[in-house]
């Protein structure tokens, strides 16, 4: 099969590109980006034939129309939403099925800080969304939408609980990227940059839909706190966790859960410090004047700290999981939670965030190559991957060296 992966230079993208030069039943691998030179670099690196450039600026529909009609599925690791919709746009055109790692559900984008989202006239974000899926589902199109980390991994894990227990009544996922510990203190807020730190930020500043006591309820970001001690994979850590929209579809593709929510995880501390830059106005967008000038205040936050958040010489990222599926198997009170910690590749200099990310899509991309995702338009990973094919991943990502470690205990 050939595959397209769009955003190929970035950290995502070339990531899901390495990855997918090495299956057998692949036979080529494009990457879309506008830097010939970022581009050049990825091919170096991976070193492989496989590898086709395609220097592409995504505002020339018909351009990228045509380059999508070669391919059989694309892989989208774009850094915002207007790129992502922009591609599935295109699609419908192309006949092109798509995996995203975007972090939404398409169907019902979020309403805050749309990062230049454009939307049909005479449309609104949740019209435009369902408008989206059907015109996909009529051409035939299968959009895996969300399969990255978290959404993503995180939602197969979860899924995978819910599906094992007669009913489910608390479904909760917990994920994040960290420095591993020697280099937390070496950073503000004790984090570093693993992916793109604007959409970090975005993350923590929006409201957010949850389910509570059976409702959809929207809440602020990085509310209902927990710090728990993760003691699985050989770790024994503390850390904390917070709200934050990672996993949308679930308020749409499991409604008959009483409690449902997406957290954050980072070490102990960090959202403190994210409550003082709030608390001061570092992370508004609304301008302010500054010497006569105006001036975004997040913008100024990003221009300072992000070069203070990049890894230095040696530093590597983890990622953890950790989620709960609480309800009834065989009339007993039952939880099954599934835990991930994962490490950096040194050897190959790919991070645990590009590793769990892109490994995660590029399966996707390979299970819709090979005809194993049932539906069609925009398909949430908890309903295209699960039973046997959840197995089959799982499977996947252990030759690739992530495990997902499973445990069930009766309440």
């Amino acid at each position: 099969m050939k595959l397209l992966v769009f955003g190929g230079s970035g950290k995502m993208g070339s990531s899901v590109a390495w990855d997918l030069v090495k299956q057998e039943d692949v036979e080529q691998v494009g990457l879309v980006d506008t830097s010939r030179n970022g581009l050049n670099r990825v091919q170096e690196w991976i070193g492989s034939s496989k590898i086709v450039l395609h220097e592409l600026d995504l505002k020339d529909r018909a351009a990228s129309v045509e380059l999508m009609r070669t391919y059989d599925v694309g892989v989208v690791t774009l850094p915002n939403r207007k790129l992502s919709y922009r591609v599935a746009e295109y699609a419908i055109e192309a006949g092109l099925d798509l995996v995203d790692i975007l972090e939404e559900y398409h169907r019902r984008p979020d309403a805050y800080e749309v990062e230049g989202l454009e939307i049909p006239a005479g449309m609104d974000l949740n019209t435009y969304g369902e408008d989206l899926h059907e015109r996909l589902a009529a051409k035939g199109i299968k959009y895996l939408d969300g399969m990255g980390f978290a959404p993503g991994m995180s939602n197969l894990a979860l899924g995978s609980g819910i599906d094992q227990l007669d009913s489910t009544e608390v479904a909760i996922a917990r994920v994040g990227g960290i420095p591993d510990k020697p280099y937390a203190q070496r950073h503000p807020l004790k984090y570093m940059v693993t992916w793109a730190f604007s959409h970090v930020l975005r993350e923590y500043m929006v409201r957010v839909n949850v389910i509570k006591d059976g409702e959809a309820v929207e809440v602020d970001a990085l509310t209902d706190r927990e710090n728990f001690q993760f003691k699985a994979c050989g770790v024994d850590e503390a850390l904390e966790c917070a709200i934050t929209p990672g996993m949308p579809s679930y308020l749409f593709t499991r409604p008959e859960l009483k409690e449902f929510a997406e957290k954050t995880i980072r070490w102990p501390g960090h959202f403190s410090s994210i409550d003082t830059l709030k608390s001061c106005g570092l992370l508004d967008l609304e301008p302010v004047e500054v010497g006569g000038n105006q001036v975004v205040p997040r913008d100024v936050l990003l221009a300072l700290i992000r070069p203070r958040l990049l890894p230095g010489e040696g530093e590597t990222d983890v990622c953890i999981m950790w989620t709960s599926a609480e309800g009834h198997k065989d009339r007993r009170r039952v939880r099954i939670d599934s835990y991930l910690w994962d490490r950096a590749d040194r050897n190959n200099g790919i991070t645990s965030m590009a590793r769990v990310t892109g490994f995660s899509a590029a399966i996707g991309a390979l299970f819709l190559g090979r005809g194993l995702i049932p539906g069609e338009g925009i398909i949430a990973p908890e309903d295209g991957i699960r039973g046997d094919t959840y197995t089959a991943y799982c499977e996947e990502l252990a030759k690739r060296d992530i495990h997902i470690e499973e445990r069930i205990q009766l309440l």
